[in-house]
């Protein structure tokens, strides 16, 4: 077979490298390779070395469809025909990064993000005719970029790479944040762009997040590449989850808020929109202290945004029939008074968190309920959410910068995030986004004992059923 790409004796330029040894692979036509391994693994770096996005110290990448590109000559780069599809993509298509999470609630101000429409001219829509059909893009053609799912957003980033033709297509977490129907045509789909002659590289945190097409497996273990070759050939040995049940010591957590209420959420003949456009309505939610439910429902049927009306996010939740912990919304209560009795995490909050501070700092955050730390942490503060890092096996990212580790890390430090409080209700949206199985493990045990506690509420969103943790009592699907 003809080479496509091939790395010979590399060592990227990269600051704190999860490289400890040279990097040689070669990638054949025809070829369509999956990049597995654990999360904080070099998954993502692997990645851009091979899309040409660092200098190199040391050794060569040699690209079938360009010049060679060596050490220390980045005018070369392959970037034209290369494109990534990451979880941080969405920043290269609107400037997100001036944007806060609450802003894609604000009508007013989320004018201001462009519409899908303007994404793609008059004849590129005609180009992408069949791709739009597939991915569903239609649907969202009238919806504004800040106003889309995280599933809605992983859609479009495809067509946006496919507008420019590239000769590699890599997608770190092909299947991140869309529902059944969407990820068995995605799935599909990729046969199709294989066999349009589109080589494609998956990055994925093990093996059954593998699109269906992948014929060759890569896999990173302790900086290293541990296996290159045929999925035939690869041997995949079951994942080292933990040998004795994960405890919590939730004593040393501050005491619950509850004032005595019975009543979590109660919403009646609630409606969800956008500008004109009605995306679900009719919905009645009761949720008792200490019930456990699983909130179902496609790719844009309103999960999020009624998410945010219970968060405090939503600035519609005034004019509903809405009761959060016993009292109407819109009688007195700030949004403050009701953040602070509930932990929360998303896809969404998880894009939006752009704060340049350490691990450690992001925690302590959700003391505050703030996208950043503002405020001095108490002695006790520190110590839970050293705690939690300990917990979560990531004691050595403390005093990283969030920005600069994994997206699979970054949803474990939000992940303690949503539980320092040791909340009184624990909202988790899509909270496994991204982890290998050892770290989904892990998190699912601390799910399973937060809700041992007495009168603990949780409100648990997935599209994959056996996420469900096993003490799920109750579903409301959209």
């Amino acid at each position: 077979m003809k080479p496509f790409i091939s790395l010979q004796d590399v060592e990227p330029l990269i600051y704190a490298t999860p490289f400890r040894a040279p990097l040689n692979w070669q990638m054949n036509e025809g070829e369509i390779w999956s990049i597995v391994g654990k999360n904080g693994s070099g998954k993502s770096f692997l990645a851009k070395v091979i899309g040409g996005e660092y200098n190199l110290s040391q050794g060569k990448i040699t690209y079938s469809f360009s010049r060679e590109v060596d050490c220390g000559n980045d005018s070369l780069s392959p970037k034209k025909s290369i494109k990534i599809i990451s979880f941080n993509s969405i920043f290269s298509v609107a400037d997100f990064k001036g944007s806060y999470y609450q802003q894609r609630f604000n009508s007013a101000e989320n004018e201001l993000s462009p519409l899908v429409s303007d994404l793609f001219p008059e004849n590129i829509r005609l180009q992408l005719k069949s791709v739009f059909e597939t991915l569903n893009i239609e649907k969202i053609w009238d919806r504004r970029l800040l106003q889309l799912s995280s599933g809605e957003l992983r859609k479009l980033l495809i067509a946006k790479a496919l507008k420019d033709k590239p000769r590699l297509l890599v997608l770190d977490h092909p299947f991140s944040g869309l529902d059944e129907t969407s990820r068995h045509q995605l799935d599909e789909f990729f046969y199709t762009l294989a066999n349009g002659k589109l080589q494609l590289i998956f990055i994925v945190p093990s093996r059954k997040e593998m699109p269906a097409c992948t014929s060759h497996i890569l896999q990173l273990e302790n900086g290293k590449i541990a296996y290159s070759g045929s999925i035939s050939s690869f041997s995949d040995e079951p994942p080292s989850l933990m040998k004795k049940p994960l405890t919590v010591d939730w004593q040393i957590f501050p005491a619950s808020l509850s004032d005595g209420s019975e009543e979590v959420v109660n919403m009646n003949d609630i409606e969800i929109s956008y500008g004109n456009r009605i995306i679900n309505s009719h919905i009645n939610w009761h949720i008792a202290k200490g019930e456990k439910w699983a909130l179902l429902g496609p790719n844009g049927s309103g999960k999020s945004t009624l998410l945010s009306y219970i968060f405090a996010d939503h600035p519609q939740a005034y004019s509903k029939d809405l009761r959060l912990f016993g009292r109407r919304r819109g009688t007195g209560e700030s949004i403050w008074d009701i953040k602070k009795r509930i932990g929360f995490t998303s896809s969404e909050m998880h894009l939006y968190y752009r704060q340049n501070v350490s691990c450690l700092k992001v925690i302590t955050s959700g003391f505050f309920d703030t996208i950043g730390l503002f405020r001095q942490c108490s002695e006790e503060q520190i110590n839970i959410a050293e705690y939690l890092l300990r917990l979560l096996q990531i004691g050595h990212l403390k005093d990283r910068s969030f920005l600069n580790i994994s997206s699979g890390e970054q949803r474990l430090v939000l992940f303690a995030r949503a539980l320092v409080k040791n909340p009184e209700l624990l909202i988790l949206d899509e909270p496994f986004h991204g982890l290998d199985d050892e770290n989904k493990s892990r998190c699912m045990q601390i799910i399973i004992s937060y809700c041992s506690q007495n009168d603990k509420t949780l409100i648990f969103v997935t599209h994959q059923k056996e996420e469900i943790p096993a003490n799920i009592e109750h579903f409301m699907l959209l």
